[in-house]
């Protein structure tokens, strides 16, 4: 079952005939993390589906408050059995109606659920190996920076991941500069420096990326920089990890040639579910 503007219907019902998510990739998501019955973060993906919306020139509706959400999405996990720890997403979408031009601005949204294993963040040890994606760029603009619906690069990557026995890749931009991995933000660990790419090389504005940012400023001896990195820097690295809001926090083993530690990885997930216990 889904939420289809607020009413609990049929996942196989269609409602794809015309739309616009569907034929042009005109919407916009949220990827949310539920833990007994609490949206972690949820203020930072309420305002970032905002902007979003904002950004493609969708209307925001009167009734499309934080606690609005919050309350769709909780009824839907508790109407499906979850009781632990979910994955929700809500996807807003241009209603139908025209062809690139749309004829209206107004939205519907769906939010969907899924049950998940582990109700804290831990940092997964078995070897993870990735490698660069060449084949398309991201391109330095505020559209890279927001989750729409079209994500054909992190489609096309994670076909060549999987064909060449890769956990993952990494994307680079037009400047050849790294700028995130297919499913969240990159941070490398060089000696005592936390560094990850800036928003304006393209990355996404990610949610686990800004908690980790925040934790890291606030623990003693860590560097954190926001700077532009190179592939070649990746092999200069002590440590690189990627972050979203499912996983937390995920170490890469291995990139090439190149093997990785995870020492400070450990650190910020434990300082994470420190912070989440403490809300």
């Amino acid at each position: 079952m889904i939420n289809f503007n607020g009413d609990i219907i049929g996942q196989d019902e269609n409602i794809l005939t015309q739309n616009r998510a569907f034929l042009y990739g005109d919407g916009v998501f949220e990827t949310l993390k539920v833990i007994n019955g609490k949206i972690l973060f949820l203020e930072d993906h309420y305002f970032r589906l905002m902007a979003s919306m904002r950004v493609v020139r969708m209307e925001i509706p009167m009734n499309f408050t934080m606690e609005y959400f919050e309350e769709q999405i909780l009824d839907l996990i508790k109407k499906k059995g979850i009781s632990a720890s979910a994955r929700a997403r809500i996807t807003v979408f241009r209603n139908d109606g025209g062809l690139y031009l749309p004829k209206t601005n107004l939205v519907s949204y769906l939010i969907h659920a899924t049950s998940l294993e582990n109700t804290s963040y831990v940092v997964n040890i078995a070897p993870y190996e990735v490698d660069l994606y060449k084949d398309f760029y991201v391109t330095k603009q505020l559209l890279s920076s927001i989750k729409t619906t079209n994500k054909l690069i992190n489609v096309t990557g994670s076909i060549f991941a999987n064909e060449n026995s890769l956990d993952n890749c990494i994307l680079i931009n037009d400047s050849k500069n790294v700028v995130e991995m297919l499913q969240g933000n990159l941070f490398l660990v060089t000696g005592k420096k936390l560094i990850t790419p800036p928003i304006s090389e393209g990355c996404l504005n990610g949610v686990m990326r800004k908690q980790i940012l925040a934790l890291a400023k606030k623990t003693e001896g860590i560097e954190v920089l926001e700077e532009i990195i190179s592939p070649f820097d990746l092999q200069k690295a002590d440590e690189l990890f990627l972050t979203n809001v499912i996983t937390g926090i995920q170490s890469v083993t291995k990139y090439r040639k190149k093997e990785f530690t995870n020492a400070m990885a450990h650190l910020l997930v434990q300082k994470l579910n420190e912070s989440i216990s403490e809300n």
